[in-house]
């Protein structure tokens, strides 16, 4: 019962949250300079019976509360409306840019923690040696050099230069596809296995005075070992937060990346939405990306009952 109440206040706050920022998304609309239907007609030239056929789509002529409820009525039911610079329904725009992301985000995801987890334990295990100085060098100035600066470095040198790798755009094929987004995602993943190995490192060594870890060393126990099958995994729960939210960044905020290797993905849906005041594009895409946030955190939170006991015999305290 403890971890089911966990669940449901957990639940609730997530609707909450995402009710908030409904109400939030929808305010772009109303708090955008000019009128509203100015806004959704853009720089199209327009008549008497075009505006009023755009006030009488959006419900402009409703009390906000009524506009919201039925913008909201329909988003609930995935309908967010039509793009202004395309006409085409908006989930359909960003169902056809999505995957492009979605495999840019897993792809990063996965090098970080391929990179930082063991790195981050071998710096751990050798504290204080050559190995680990240069390990925490090496994390300082991978995070200290941003994402799109990265992206220019390994343009320039795998793609241009030794032409190992496609300079733009995502491939066809899954193995194209894979070819295509590994240079982006180095390049997103370059900072974030940074971070992942100072975490590690930390956290590894927060675990390295425990009882169980001297009790385990006093059996004779090999080093690796002691290190792998006792402090990797009571190092995961700070691990797991750090991951989860690099996912909810690399789906909504990588923008920079996807620009500078010219994929067609969310980041560049977004920017160019805004660059065309495409106001029911932008909606979706804030309220999709507040959801994704949400959404990890929730699953960040399930995944520590599953990954730490004491956290799922102490629920009720949480």
């Amino acid at each position: 019962m403890a971890v089911l109440s966990l669940v449901a206040r957990r639940l609730a706050a997530a609707l909450v949250l995402l009710g908030a920022l409904s109400v939030i998304t929808y305010g772009l609309l109303v708090a955008s300079p000019g009128g509203p239907e100015q806004v959704l007609l853009g720089t199209r030239p327009s008549t008497p019976e075009t505006r009023a056929a755009i006030r009488a789509e959006y419900h402009l002529d409703d009390p906000f509360p009524l506009r919201y409820a039925h913008w909201l009525g329909d988003a609930v039911h995935g309908d967010f409306g039509v793009s202004i610079y395309s006409r085409e329904p908006v989930t359909d725009v960003i169902a056809d840019r999505l995957p492009v992301t979605a495999g840019l985000a897993g792809y990063a995801l996965l090098i970080t923690f391929a990179v930082g987890v063991p790195v981050g334990l071998v710096a751990a295990m050798g504290r204080g040696g050559l190995l680990d100085q240069g390990i925490t060098l090496g994390s300082l100035v991978l995070l200290a050099v941003p994402p799109f600066a990265m992206s220019i470095l390994l343009l320039y040198g795998f793609a241009v230069a030794l032409g190992w790798f496609p300079v733009f755009g995502a491939g066809d094929t899954f193995m194209e596809r894979v070819t295509h987004l590994t240079l982006p995602a180095v390049a997103l993943a370059a900072a974030q296995a940074a971070m992942v190995v100072r975490q590690m490192r930390a956290a590894a060594l927060d675990l390295a005075g425990q009882d169980f870890l001297t009790f385990a060393r006093a059996r004779g126990l090999p080093r690796t070992r002691v290190w792998i099958g006792y402090a990797l995994r009571n190092a995961a729960l700070p691990v797991l937060t750090v991951g989860g939210l690099l996912l909810a960044a690399n789906l909504t905020g990588a923008l920079f990346v996807e620009q500078a290797f010219g994929l067609h993905g969310l980041g560049a849906l977004l920017i160019a939405a805004v660059s065309q005041k495409d106001i029911p594009v932008v909606q979706a895409l804030v309220l999709f990306g507040g959801a994704i946030v949400v959404a990890v955190n929730l699953l960040i939170d399930l995944a520590y009952l599953v990954v730490d006991p004491r956290v799922r015999h102490g629920a009720v305290a949480l």
